[in-house]
Protein backbone atom coordinates (compact mmCIF):
# COMPACT_ATOMS: atom_id res chain seq x y z
CA UNK A 1 0.00 0.00 0.00
CA UNK A 2 2.77 2.56 0.59
CA UNK A 3 4.75 1.50 -2.82
CA UNK A 4 1.15 2.72 -4.42
CA UNK A 5 0.64 5.61 -2.30
CA UNK A 6 4.34 6.47 -3.06
CA UNK A 7 3.26 6.01 -6.53
CA UNK A 8 0.41 7.78 -6.44
CA UNK A 9 2.04 10.81 -5.50
CA UNK A 10 4.73 10.92 -8.14
CA UNK A 11 2.22 10.70 -10.54
CA UNK A 12 0.55 14.47 -8.87
CA UNK A 13 3.97 16.19 -10.37
CA UNK A 14 4.05 15.87 -13.86
CA UNK A 15 -0.04 16.52 -13.90
CA UNK A 16 0.08 19.70 -11.71
CA UNK A 17 2.72 20.77 -14.36
CA UNK A 18 0.59 20.49 -17.05
CA UNK A 19 -2.43 21.62 -15.76
CA UNK A 20 -0.66 24.57 -14.37
CA UNK A 21 1.20 25.10 -17.82
CA UNK A 22 -3.08 25.21 -19.60
CA UNK A 23 -3.83 27.49 -17.34
CA UNK A 24 -1.20 30.40 -17.59
CA UNK A 25 -1.49 30.20 -21.31
CA UNK A 26 -5.41 30.15 -21.32
CA UNK A 27 -4.90 33.22 -18.67
CA UNK A 28 -3.04 34.96 -21.43
CA UNK A 29 -5.01 34.43 -24.04
CA UNK A 30 -7.50 36.90 -22.66
CA UNK A 31 -7.39 40.47 -24.55
CA UNK A 32 -5.39 43.61 -22.51
CA UNK A 33 -3.15 43.36 -19.84
CA UNK A 34 -2.58 43.66 -16.15
CA UNK A 35 -1.29 47.65 -16.71
CA UNK A 36 -4.20 48.85 -18.82
CA UNK A 37 -5.57 49.01 -15.03
CA UNK A 38 -3.29 51.54 -14.26
CA UNK A 39 -2.70 53.22 -17.47
CA UNK A 40 -6.18 53.30 -19.44
CA UNK A 41 -7.51 55.20 -16.70
CA UNK A 42 -4.73 57.40 -16.10
CA UNK A 43 -4.70 60.18 -18.94
CA UNK A 44 -1.41 61.78 -18.11
CA UNK A 45 0.68 58.23 -18.38
CA UNK A 46 2.57 58.21 -21.12
CA UNK A 47 4.09 55.42 -23.51
CA UNK A 48 7.70 54.98 -21.71
CA UNK A 49 6.00 54.67 -18.14
CA UNK A 50 3.71 51.93 -19.70
CA UNK A 51 6.74 49.69 -20.85
CA UNK A 52 7.97 50.43 -17.83
CA UNK A 53 5.43 48.96 -15.80
CA UNK A 54 5.31 46.19 -18.60
CA UNK A 55 9.15 45.45 -18.20
CA UNK A 56 8.23 45.20 -14.38
CA UNK A 57 6.11 42.77 -14.64
CA UNK A 58 7.95 40.42 -17.03
CA UNK A 59 5.15 41.15 -19.93
CA UNK A 60 7.35 42.12 -22.07
CA UNK A 61 8.23 38.72 -22.65
CA UNK A 62 7.16 35.43 -24.50
CA UNK A 63 4.42 33.70 -22.65
CA UNK A 64 7.04 30.97 -22.44
CA UNK A 65 9.49 32.64 -21.19
CA UNK A 66 7.27 34.02 -18.34
CA UNK A 67 5.72 30.86 -17.51
CA UNK A 68 9.51 29.75 -16.54
CA UNK A 69 9.72 32.25 -14.13
CA UNK A 70 6.60 31.65 -12.72
CA UNK A 71 7.75 27.72 -12.44
CA UNK A 72 11.16 29.11 -10.63
CA UNK A 73 8.90 30.58 -8.07
CA UNK A 74 6.51 27.89 -7.42
CA UNK A 75 9.50 25.68 -7.09
CA UNK A 76 10.42 27.59 -4.09
CA UNK A 77 6.69 27.64 -2.87
CA UNK A 78 6.58 31.31 -3.95
CA UNK A 79 3.30 32.49 -6.15
CA UNK A 80 5.09 35.54 -6.59
CA UNK A 81 3.36 39.17 -6.18
CA UNK A 82 0.28 40.48 -7.47
CA UNK A 83 -0.27 43.47 -9.84
CA UNK A 84 -2.86 44.97 -7.85
CA UNK A 85 -2.21 48.45 -6.20
CA UNK A 86 -1.31 46.70 -2.74
CA UNK A 87 1.64 44.71 -4.69
CA UNK A 88 1.42 42.11 -1.64
CA UNK A 89 2.79 38.49 -1.61
CA UNK A 90 0.12 36.13 -3.14
CA UNK A 91 0.36 33.95 -0.56
CA UNK A 92 0.08 36.51 1.99
CA UNK A 93 -3.34 37.70 0.34
CA UNK A 94 -4.48 34.11 0.40
CA UNK A 95 -3.64 34.02 4.10
CA UNK A 96 -3.74 36.81 5.66
CA UNK A 97 -1.96 36.36 9.09
CA UNK A 98 -2.48 40.15 10.04
CA UNK A 99 -6.54 38.89 10.43
CA UNK A 100 -8.08 36.44 13.03
CA UNK A 101 -7.78 32.96 12.00
CA UNK A 102 -12.30 33.17 11.30
CA UNK A 103 -11.95 35.85 8.81
CA UNK A 104 -8.60 34.54 6.54
CA UNK A 105 -9.66 33.63 3.01
CA UNK A 106 -8.47 30.40 2.34
CA UNK A 107 -9.95 29.39 6.13
CA UNK A 108 -13.29 31.07 5.44
CA UNK A 109 -13.77 29.30 1.94
CA UNK A 110 -12.82 25.56 3.79
CA UNK A 111 -14.91 26.12 6.46
CA UNK A 112 -18.13 26.57 4.23
CA UNK A 113 -17.21 24.32 1.66
CA UNK A 114 -16.24 21.28 4.36
CA UNK A 115 -19.65 22.40 6.49
CA UNK A 116 -21.20 21.84 3.34
CA UNK A 117 -20.08 18.12 2.10
CA UNK A 118 -20.87 17.28 5.63
CA UNK A 119 -24.28 18.27 5.63
CA UNK A 120 -24.27 16.55 2.20
CA UNK A 121 -23.17 13.39 3.78
CA UNK A 122 -25.51 13.54 6.56
CA UNK A 123 -28.35 14.07 4.56
CA UNK A 124 -27.89 12.07 1.45
CA UNK A 125 -26.37 8.74 2.67
CA UNK A 126 -29.79 8.21 4.45
CA UNK A 127 -32.64 9.71 2.11
CA UNK A 128 -30.71 7.53 -0.80
CA UNK A 129 -31.13 4.52 0.95
CA UNK A 130 -34.34 5.22 2.46
CA UNK A 131 -35.44 6.09 -0.86
CA UNK A 132 -33.73 2.76 -2.42
CA UNK A 133 -35.29 0.44 0.51
CA UNK A 134 -39.03 1.81 -0.23
CA UNK A 135 -38.68 1.85 -4.34
CA UNK A 136 -41.66 3.47 -5.97
CA UNK A 137 -43.64 4.60 -2.93
CA UNK A 138 -44.71 7.90 -2.07
CA UNK A 139 -41.27 9.02 -0.22
CA UNK A 140 -39.68 7.52 -3.01
CA UNK A 141 -41.81 10.05 -5.64
CA UNK A 142 -41.52 12.78 -3.69
CA UNK A 143 -37.82 12.72 -3.08
CA UNK A 144 -37.12 11.60 -6.58
CA UNK A 145 -39.54 14.75 -7.98
CA UNK A 146 -37.40 17.31 -4.96
CA UNK A 147 -33.77 16.16 -6.19
CA UNK A 148 -34.99 16.95 -9.66
CA UNK A 149 -36.02 20.32 -8.52
CA UNK A 150 -32.72 20.75 -6.68
CA UNK A 151 -30.67 19.34 -10.36
CA UNK A 152 -32.36 21.95 -12.65
CA UNK A 153 -32.57 25.18 -9.94
CA UNK A 154 -29.95 27.70 -10.45
CA UNK A 155 -27.15 28.17 -7.58
CA UNK A 156 -27.25 31.88 -8.05
CA UNK A 157 -31.31 32.55 -8.33
CA UNK A 158 -31.85 30.31 -5.61
CA UNK A 159 -29.56 32.28 -3.37
CA UNK A 160 -30.94 35.70 -4.49
CA UNK A 161 -34.82 33.77 -3.74
CA UNK A 162 -33.26 33.00 -0.12
CA UNK A 163 -31.97 35.89 0.55
CA UNK A 164 -35.13 37.92 -0.01
CA UNK A 165 -37.67 35.48 1.71
CA UNK A 166 -34.92 35.62 4.69
CA UNK A 167 -33.43 38.80 4.65
CA UNK A 168 -35.72 40.94 3.14
CA UNK A 169 -39.11 39.81 3.94
CA UNK A 170 -39.07 37.97 7.29
CA UNK A 171 -35.41 39.70 8.56
CA UNK A 172 -34.11 36.40 10.34
CA UNK A 173 -31.25 35.73 8.72
CA UNK A 174 -28.25 37.88 7.86
CA UNK A 175 -27.59 38.32 4.11
CA UNK A 176 -23.85 39.33 3.31
CA UNK A 177 -20.66 39.31 4.93
CA UNK A 178 -19.18 36.98 7.21
CA UNK A 179 -20.19 38.94 10.93
CA UNK A 180 -22.29 41.53 12.15
CA UNK A 181 -20.84 45.16 12.76
CA UNK A 182 -21.04 44.82 16.07
CA UNK A 183 -19.50 41.15 15.98
CA UNK A 184 -15.91 42.25 18.60
CA UNK A 185 -17.92 43.05 21.07
CA UNK A 186 -20.06 40.11 21.61
CA UNK A 187 -19.56 37.17 24.36
CA UNK A 188 -18.06 33.84 23.08
CA UNK A 189 -21.78 32.38 22.53
CA UNK A 190 -23.10 35.78 20.56
CA UNK A 191 -20.41 35.50 18.44
CA UNK A 192 -20.74 31.80 17.76
CA UNK A 193 -24.74 32.52 16.89
CA UNK A 194 -23.81 35.30 14.98
CA UNK A 195 -21.14 33.47 12.78
CA UNK A 196 -23.90 30.47 12.47
CA UNK A 197 -26.80 33.17 11.20
CA UNK A 198 -24.45 34.89 8.41
CA UNK A 199 -23.65 30.79 7.40
CA UNK A 200 -26.66 28.97 7.21
CA UNK A 201 -27.58 30.39 3.80
CA UNK A 202 -24.52 30.12 2.18
CA UNK A 203 -23.77 26.51 3.45
CA UNK A 204 -27.47 25.75 2.34
CA UNK A 205 -27.09 27.06 -1.28
CA UNK A 206 -23.58 25.36 -1.71
CA UNK A 207 -25.04 21.92 -0.22
CA UNK A 208 -28.41 21.74 -2.20
CA UNK A 209 -27.32 20.46 -5.96
CA UNK A 210 -24.43 18.72 -4.20
CA UNK A 211 -27.19 17.05 -1.83
CA UNK A 212 -29.47 15.87 -5.23
CA UNK A 213 -26.32 14.65 -7.04
CA UNK A 214 -25.23 12.37 -4.02
CA UNK A 215 -28.74 11.24 -3.05
CA UNK A 216 -29.66 9.98 -6.58
CA UNK A 217 -26.45 8.61 -6.62
CA UNK A 218 -26.57 6.93 -3.38
CA UNK A 219 -30.30 5.26 -4.48
CA UNK A 220 -28.94 3.75 -7.62
CA UNK A 221 -25.87 2.17 -6.12
CA UNK A 222 -27.97 0.76 -3.11
CA UNK A 223 -30.50 -0.51 -6.05
CA UNK A 224 -27.63 -2.53 -7.55
CA UNK A 225 -26.60 -3.76 -4.61
CA UNK A 226 -29.38 -5.09 -3.12
CA UNK A 227 -29.65 -7.36 -5.67
CA UNK A 228 -26.72 -9.24 -5.95
CA UNK A 229 -26.31 -12.45 -4.44
CA UNK A 230 -24.19 -12.07 -1.54
CA UNK A 231 -27.63 -9.90 -0.49
CA UNK A 232 -29.79 -12.65 -0.78
CA UNK A 233 -27.97 -15.16 1.27
CA UNK A 234 -27.29 -12.95 4.04
CA UNK A 235 -31.13 -12.75 4.21
CA UNK A 236 -31.56 -16.01 3.14
CA UNK A 237 -29.16 -16.77 6.87
CA UNK A 238 -32.44 -14.70 8.42
CA UNK A 239 -30.43 -11.95 9.51
CA UNK A 240 -32.23 -8.88 10.42
CA UNK A 241 -33.20 -6.52 7.69
CA UNK A 242 -31.82 -3.75 9.42
CA UNK A 243 -28.31 -5.70 9.46
CA UNK A 244 -28.28 -6.34 5.75
CA UNK A 245 -28.63 -3.17 4.67
CA UNK A 246 -26.49 -1.27 6.79
CA UNK A 247 -23.57 -3.98 7.82
CA UNK A 248 -23.35 -6.02 4.08
CA UNK A 249 -25.32 -3.71 1.38
CA UNK A 250 -23.92 -0.07 2.39
CA UNK A 251 -20.24 -0.80 2.51
CA UNK A 252 -20.16 -1.92 -0.99
CA UNK A 253 -22.87 0.89 -2.32
CA UNK A 254 -20.03 3.65 -1.09
CA UNK A 255 -17.89 3.51 -3.85
CA UNK A 256 -19.50 5.96 -5.98
CA UNK A 257 -20.28 8.14 -3.33
CA UNK A 258 -16.50 8.09 -2.37
CA UNK A 259 -15.44 8.97 -5.77
CA UNK A 260 -17.72 11.97 -5.75
CA UNK A 261 -16.27 12.98 -2.48
CA UNK A 262 -12.54 12.53 -3.77
CA UNK A 263 -13.69 15.34 -7.16
CA UNK A 264 -15.69 17.18 -4.37
CA UNK A 265 -12.31 18.36 -2.89
CA UNK A 266 -10.98 19.67 -6.01
CA UNK A 267 -14.00 22.07 -5.54
CA UNK A 268 -13.34 23.80 -2.41
CA UNK A 269 -12.15 26.90 -3.94
CA UNK A 270 -13.96 26.74 -7.65
CA UNK A 271 -17.15 26.19 -6.01
CA UNK A 272 -17.58 29.26 -4.15
CA UNK A 273 -17.33 31.84 -6.81
CA UNK A 274 -20.44 32.25 -7.33
CA UNK A 275 -22.13 32.42 -3.53
CA UNK A 276 -19.26 34.11 -2.35
CA UNK A 277 -19.66 36.72 -4.49
CA UNK A 278 -23.49 36.55 -3.96
CA UNK A 279 -22.98 36.62 0.10
CA UNK A 280 -20.42 39.17 -0.19
CA UNK A 281 -18.05 36.54 1.88
CA UNK A 282 -14.52 37.53 2.11
CA UNK A 283 -12.85 33.93 0.65
CA UNK A 284 -11.08 32.31 -1.88
CA UNK A 285 -14.68 32.33 -4.35
CA UNK A 286 -14.30 36.38 -4.22
CA UNK A 287 -10.75 36.80 -4.39
CA UNK A 288 -10.64 34.54 -7.17
CA UNK A 289 -13.40 36.57 -8.87
CA UNK A 290 -11.79 40.11 -8.35
CA UNK A 291 -8.53 38.93 -9.68
CA UNK A 292 -9.61 37.62 -12.50
CA UNK A 293 -11.76 41.32 -13.69
CA UNK A 294 -8.78 42.97 -12.78
CA UNK A 295 -6.10 40.22 -14.77
CA UNK A 296 -4.21 39.61 -11.72
CA UNK A 297 -2.44 36.85 -13.13
CA UNK A 298 -0.16 35.86 -10.16
CA UNK A 299 -3.13 35.56 -7.20
CA UNK A 300 -4.86 33.89 -10.22
CA UNK A 301 -1.95 31.25 -11.01
CA UNK A 302 -2.00 30.79 -7.45
CA UNK A 303 -5.33 30.06 -6.79
CA UNK A 304 -5.53 28.10 -10.05
CA UNK A 305 -2.33 25.76 -8.74
CA UNK A 306 -4.44 25.51 -4.93
CA UNK A 307 -7.61 24.13 -6.46
CA UNK A 308 -5.73 21.68 -8.68
CA UNK A 309 -3.52 20.59 -6.23
CA UNK A 310 -6.67 19.94 -4.39
CA UNK A 311 -7.92 17.90 -7.01
CA UNK A 312 -5.66 15.60 -7.80
CA UNK A 313 -5.19 14.92 -3.31
CA UNK A 314 -9.12 14.36 -3.84
CA UNK A 315 -8.44 11.55 -6.07
CA UNK A 316 -5.73 10.12 -4.43
CA UNK A 317 -8.01 10.13 -1.08
CA UNK A 318 -11.18 8.68 -3.45
CA UNK A 319 -8.14 5.56 -4.07
CA UNK A 320 -7.51 5.63 -0.55
CA UNK A 321 -10.99 5.03 0.19
CA UNK A 322 -11.47 2.47 -2.29
CA UNK A 323 -9.17 0.16 -0.65
CA UNK A 324 -10.86 0.88 2.73
CA UNK A 325 -14.15 0.32 1.61
CA UNK A 326 -13.81 -2.59 -0.63
CA UNK A 327 -11.25 -5.49 0.10
CA UNK A 328 -10.39 -6.60 -3.25
CA UNK A 329 -9.31 -3.61 -4.81
CA UNK A 330 -7.10 -3.96 -1.62
CA UNK A 331 -5.83 -7.70 -2.63
CA UNK A 332 -4.99 -6.03 -6.11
Amino acid sequence: MLAYLFKRLLEIIPTLFGITLISFFIIHLAPGKPTDIFTELNPKITPEARERLEKLYHLDKPVIVQYGLWLKKIARFDFGESFSSDHRPVIEKIWDSRKPLIERRLFVTFMINLLSMGVILLVALPLGIFSATHQNSLWDKIATTTVFIGFAMPTFWLALLLMILFGVELHWLPISQLKSMGYASLPFWGKVWDLAKHLLLPIFVSAFTGLAADSRFMRSSMLEVVRQDFVTVARAKGLPERLVIYRHAFRNALLPIITLAGLSVGGLVGGSVIFENIFGIPGMGQLFYMSVMTRDYPTVMGILTIGAFLTLFGNLLADLGYMLADPRIRAK
